[in-house]
């Protein structure tokens, strides 16, 4: 396909932006805030405002239990241990509890059943005793239901991330950073096939790493949250779809933009400094990020991402990265939340 000649005069005639990598960096910095103040909000989604404990007129606050992460690629279910229903049909704890209880939720519609109701309706079932301990509205293990389902709360990582990958991209135009800078070149490890490979091989890599790190730290007692993991597990297969075919390619290609492309790739020549220099600061900023996985999870995220940064410099592709990185989500969904199988997956 050629261009008309008044096509081409009109391209020509457009101006060149100037190569601005000091202005570029300032961007990058006000994208970085944007991402740590999304972080923030999430992990207050992910912790479900516990840390708050406002549930209406009750002052108790429900426990939230740990998830064994068994949802499967069919839908959510909670298992008999979540239930605490034994092998033998009766709840832990309470043998003479009814079989079914009403649960109250603070999100639940007009004409569920309230903390008085509730009360009322044990005396009846045990005869009017008034001395039984009432259980707080929100039944204990049984899990609140977020305020957006998974399927909305996975728009909506993606359509925010995509948000900011739009502005740095947009940034780059106008003050005219050089593609190659930001890993995209024309060598074949670069942005050909064998870059892909590469990626492909190392998202692996990362991953068995990554369940590695999850192990110790279990074996340690010091277990991070995978409470957002939890949360944003779809529901059935076009949730599935969601994730792996819209969610988990954004957040890819937009954080290994921000973090590695951009912040290792375009900062370091304009701060004149090593990209090594540039590659820890990227996987603090990365690591914090990642606070609704909890301290131990902040750690093990930040040597992720110091991994990444180091595949980042070692290869100077952008697509090494950002195929790692997919990989990496994508196999830590599939293996606890799609198949079930434990974290790590050889315990």
């Amino acid at each position: 396909m050629t261009l008309s000649p008044a096509v081409g005069r009109a391209l020509q005639t457009l101006p060149v932006p100037e190569t601005d990598l000091a202005g570029f960096a300032w961007l990058v910095a006000v994208v970085l805030a944007g991402f740590l103040i999304l972080a923030r909000l999430s992990q207050g989604v992910a912790d479900g405002d516990e840390a708050d404990g406002d549930h209406g007129d009750d002052d108790s606050s429900p426990e939230r239990p740990h998830s064994t992460g068994q949802t499967g690629f069919g839908g959510r279910e909670i298992n008999a241990a979540e239930r605490g229903i034994t092998g033998d049909g009766d709840r832990d704890g309470d043998e003479d509890a009814p079989e079914s209880s009403p649960v109250a939720h603070p999100l639940a519609p007009d004409g569920a059943l309230g903390p008085t109701e509730d009360a009322d309706r044990l005396r009846d079932a045990d005869g009017g005793a008034a001395d039984r301990p009432v259980e707080p509205a929100v039944a204990r293990n049984v899990r609140e239901d977020p305020a957006m389902s998974p399927g909305l709360l996975l728009l909506n990582v993606a359509l925010t991330q995509g948000l900011f990958g739009a502005i740095l991209a947009g940034g780059v135009w106008y003050f005219g950073v050089p593609l190659d800078v930001l890993g995209v070149g024309g060598d074949a490890l670069s942005t050909g096939l064998p870059a892909l490979l590469v990626g492909v091989v190392f998202g692996v890599v990362l991953w068995v790493g990554n369940e590695l790190a999850s192990g110790l730290a279990a074996a340690s007692g010091a277990d991070y949250d995978e409470g957002l993991r939890e949360l944003l597990a779809p529901e059935g297969v076009r949730g599935w779809g969601l994730l792996l075919g819209a969610t988990l390619p954004t957040i890819a290609v937009v954080e290994e933009f921000v973090f590695r492309a951009a912040v290792v790739g375009a900062v370091t020549p304009a701060a004149g400094t090593s990209p090594w220099v540039l590659a820890v600061v990227s996987s603090v900023a990365f690591a914090l990020g990642h606070g609704a996985q909890g301290r131990v999870g902040v750690l093990v995220t930040g040597g992720l991402g110091f991994a990444l940064a180091a595949g980042f410099v070692l290869t100077d592709s952008l697509l090494v990265v950002v195929v790692a990185h997919y990989l990496v989500n994508a196999l830590e969904f599939l293996a606890h939340e799609g198949l079930g199988l434990p974290d790590p997956v050889w315990s």
